[in-house]
């Protein structure tokens, strides 16, 4: 794959199940396939990103606590992403 220049697209063409692109194309909607598909992709990047971050801090310092989580859950949603937060939410 050549690089490109910042903004620029390239084609690619991806293989899915069927009624995964079914539900795809029912969810894009006006903003279209491409779009859905590169904030989904945009997405899973930044949360591979976070998952290497902890999975460093841990290897370095440990297993994150109960209280170390919240903390951080507190911090990135506030009090509202504190309520399911003993419910097996994170």
């Amino acid at each position: 794959m050549k690089p490109t220049r910042a903004g620029s697209t390239e084609n690619i063409s991806v293989s899915m199940p069927a009624d995964l692109v079914s539900e795809l194309r029912s969810r894009a909607g006006r903003r279209g396939v491409s779009s859905y598909i590169t904030e989904a992709v945009r997405h899973q990047l930044a949360m591979d990103g976070l998952a290497e971050i902890v999975a460093s801090h841990e290897a370095e310092h440990g297993a994150l606590t109960e209280r170390e989580i919240e903390a951080a859950h507190q911090e990135l949603f506030g009090d509202e992403g504190a309520q399911g937060m003993g419910q097996g939410a994170a």
